[in-house]
């Protein structure tokens, strides 16, 4: 049948489909297809193991620099402390010997004064420190002085020095006790040992007593000296006077002294300025005034091996 009204030619490629009710043909898009993600065939992956390395060298280089900073500092440190310490070493070794030369200059001054002094004895506080460890001795025949010296006793107590004549009736005897005195006070003491060439003699007591101390060397003609004893049995008596002189008798070496000493003193201690045992009251010139004589501490100490 031919058709009322005549319809457009078609072109194959523009066909109608039969069914009218379905979407009409997609056309093929002209936009070129977005390409896969990732690199194109055949193409070489990307090298990031160059770019690390160098990183982590770059990294080792700056912490050596930075190493090599704070080891020169630490040693330019140590270089300045090390010359300050010398500095100060060098100032304090130059202040010592200063020190040592005034010491050295004091020292001397000291010596010529008291050489000039000769000593300047106080009487009264020499007396005060060393009468405690001075006691009468007495036996059934006699009366002497006798005082605590040298080092402890090493089986307790306190050992005691004087003359042996004050001790020798006693000790000729067999007897050995004898009695120490003070202040109204007795203590009970014997005799232990004898050196009759010294006329020495050493007794022993159980009681503890302040220990008096030797010189370590005599003392020059012209020192002060202080005699403290029981002349006559009165204890505690002090005198005072000089060394007089050197004087050897019977083979035997004295220090003669003008301090007034009577029978009784015989055994007791002469002092030095010190408050130190400078010999042992031993004789007197009869009918003869200030002319007293002692042994020397040097004889006493290589006599009596606790001194």
């Amino acid at each position: 049948m031919t058709s009322t009204g005549s319809l457009p030619a078609v072109s194959s490629a523009e066909q109608i489909p039969a069914n009218t009710g379905s979407l009409p043909a997609q056309q093929t898009s002209t936009w070129p297809v977005s390409a896969p993600v990732g690199p194109p065939p055949h193409s070489a992956p990307p090298m990031t193991a160059p770019a690390r390395r160098n990183g982590v060298a770059a990294f080792a280089l700056t912490l050596a620099v930075i190493l090599l900073i704070v080891a020169g500092v630490q040693a330019a440190f140590i270089v300045n402390l090390q010359q300050r310490l010398g500095k100060a070493e060098d100032r304090a070794a130059a202040a010592q010997k200063t020190d040592e030369e005034r010491l050295k200059s004091l020292e001397g001054r000291a010596d010529k004064i008291e050489a000039k002094t000769g000593g300047s004895l106080d009487a009264a506080e020499v007396a005060a420190s060393v009468r405690p460890s001075v006691f009468r001795v007495s036996t059934r025949y006699s009366t002497g002085t006798a005082f605590a010296i040298g080092k402890a006793s090493a089986g307790g107590g306190t050992d005691l020095i004087t003359n042996y004549h004050v001790v020798e009736q006693a000790y000729v005897k067999n007897e050995r006790a004898v009695s120490l005195e003070r202040t109204d006070q007795r203590f009970p003491a014997r005799i232990v040992e004898v050196h009759p060439d010294k006329d020495l003699a050493v007794l022993h007591s159980d009681e503890q007593f302040a220990r008096l101390v030797p010189a370590g060397a005599v003392p020059k003609v012209g020192e002060p000296v202080l005699v403290v004893g029981s002349p006559y049995g009165l204890e505690d008596t002090v005198t005072t006077g000089v060394v007089s002189a050197f004087r050897t008798m019977q083979g035997e070496q004295l220090m003669q002294f003008d301090a007034a000493i009577n029978p009784g003193n015989s055994g007791g201690p002469v002092f030095n300025a010190k408050k130190e045992v400078v010999g042992v009251a031993t004789l007197k010139a009869r009918e003869a005034e200030g002319i007293g004589l002692a042994i020397p501490i040097t004889v006493v100490c290589d006599t009596i091996s606790f001194c």
